[in-house]
C-alpha cells in the first residue's frame, strides 16, 4: 500500500476517505479548522475530521497552508502522494511538489467545464444536461492540471445541488478507487485540458439566491434547484424575506400580467415570470415554518394578487 494524505472538509470529501482508508495506508488528513455552527456558535469540526478520527487517523488542521512552517507536519508524514477532494485552499508549489507523485484533485465537474469553488450549482444554473467528476494533477492554476480519468452523470429536470452533490460524491470515491493504483504505478496518463473550452463556476453567495421574477420559467427553476440546499432560494413580500423551498414549472398557456404578480393556481399560488409562472409548493415566511402553499393562503389572504420581489 502506498502512503497517502488526505486533504478535505466537507460532507463530498468523505466518500474519497473512506475509500483511500480502504484501499490505502492513509498516514494523515488535513481539513480545515473547527468553524462556529448553530444558534449557540459552539465549534463543530468538519465532516472529514470526524470520518478521520472515528477511523484513528491523525489530523492536521492548519489555518493555512501558505508557509513552509505550516507543510511541515506533511512532510513528517512523507507520503506518496496527496489526495484532495473539495479541501478549501489554493495549495502552493512547496505543498505540490512534496509527494513523489504530487497532488490529485478529486473535482465535481467535466473539466475543463466549471473549474472553480461552485461547479455543482453552476452546471445546474446553466442548464447542463449532465455533469461529473475528474481526477486531476494538481498544478499551481485554479482547476487547470491534467486530467487522468472523468466520470458523468446525467443532470435530471428536478435535480437539486444537494441531490447531485450526494450523487457526485459517490461518483468521486468510486473513480478513485477504480484508477489510484494505475496513477501510482504510472500506467495512467493525464491528458491536459483544453484551456479554450474551459468555463469558471465562481463562489455562492447568499445572494447569489435571490430570484429575479422577470428571467424565464426555465431559470428561475434552475435557480430554486441550484441554490437547494444553501443558500436557499428567496424573494421578498410585503417587505419580508420569502424563502422558496420547492417549486415547479408552470405547464399551459396563461394570462399576460406582471413578472412577480401571484395569481390563484388550483388550490395553490403561482407567480408570474417573463414567459410563463413557476408554481409554488413549499414556501417560508421569514421567521416562520416552511408551510404547504394551500396552507399557506389560510392565513394569509391578501397574498394572491400581490407582488413579489418589491422591497
Amino acid at each position: 500500500m502506498s502512503k497517502v494524505v488526505f486533504m478535505g472538509t466537507p460532507d463530498f470529501a468523505v466518500p474519497v476517505l473512506k475509500t483511500l482508508i480502504e484501499t490505502q495506508h492513509v498516514v494523515g488528513v488535513v481539513t480545515q479548522p473547527d468553524r462556529p455552527a448553530g444558534r449557540g456558535k459552539q465549534l463543530r469540526p468538519s465532516p472529514v475530521k470526524v470520518a478521520a478520527e472515528a477511523a484513528n487517523i491523525p489530523v492536521y488542521q492548519p489555518k493555512s497552508l501558505r508557509s513552509e512552517e505550516a507543510a511541515q507536519p506533511l512532510r513528517d508524514w512523507q507520503p506518496d502522494i496527496i489526495v484532495v477532494a473539495a479541501f478549501g485552499q489554493i495549495l502552493r508549489p512547496h505543498v505540490l511538489e512534496l509527494p513523489p507523485h504530487g497532488c490529485l484533485n478529486i473535482h465535481a465537474s467535466l473539466l475543463p467545464r466549471w473549474r472553480g469553488a461552485s461547479p455543482i450549482q453552476h452546471a445546474i444554473l446553466a442548464g447542463d444536461a449532465a455533469t461529473g467528476v475528474c481526477l486531476m494533477q494538481m498544478d499551481v492554476g485554479l482547476d487547470t492540471g491534467a486530467v487522468y480519468a472523468c466520470a458523468s452523470t446525467p443532470i435530471s429536470p428536478t435535480e437539486t445541488a444537494a441531490s447531485l452533490h450526494d450523487r457526485l460524491a459517490e461518483i468521486g470515491g468510486s473513480l478513485l478507487a477504480t484508477h489510484l493504483d494505475s496513477i501510482l504505478a504510472g500506467k495512467l496518463t493525464a491528458t491536459p485540458q483544453d484551456d479554450e473550452q474551459s468555463t469558471y463556476a465562481p463562489m455562492i453567495s447568499k445572494e447569489d439566491g435571490r430570484l429575479d421574477w422577470t428571467q424565464t420559467s426555465a431559470e428561475i427553476d434552475r435557480r430554486i434547484r441550484a441554490m437547494s440546499p444553501w443558500p436557499g432560494a428567496f424573494t421578498t413580500w410585503q417587505g419580508e424575506l420569502l424563502k422558496i423551498k420547492s417549486a415547479t414549472v408552470g405547464n399551459g398557456r396563461f394570462p399576460n400580467g406582471n413578472p412577480g404578480q401571484v395569481i390563484a393556481y388550483e388550490e395553490g399560488a403561482a407567480v408570474r415570470t417573463a414567459d410563463g409562472v413557476i408554481i409554488l409548493e413549499e414556501i417560508q415566511l421569514a421567521g416562520k415554518r416552511v408551510t404547504a402553499v394551500p396552507d399557506f393562503l389560510r392565513g394569509y389572504d391578501t397574498f394572491i394578487g400581490s407582488k413579489l420581489g418589491t422591497e
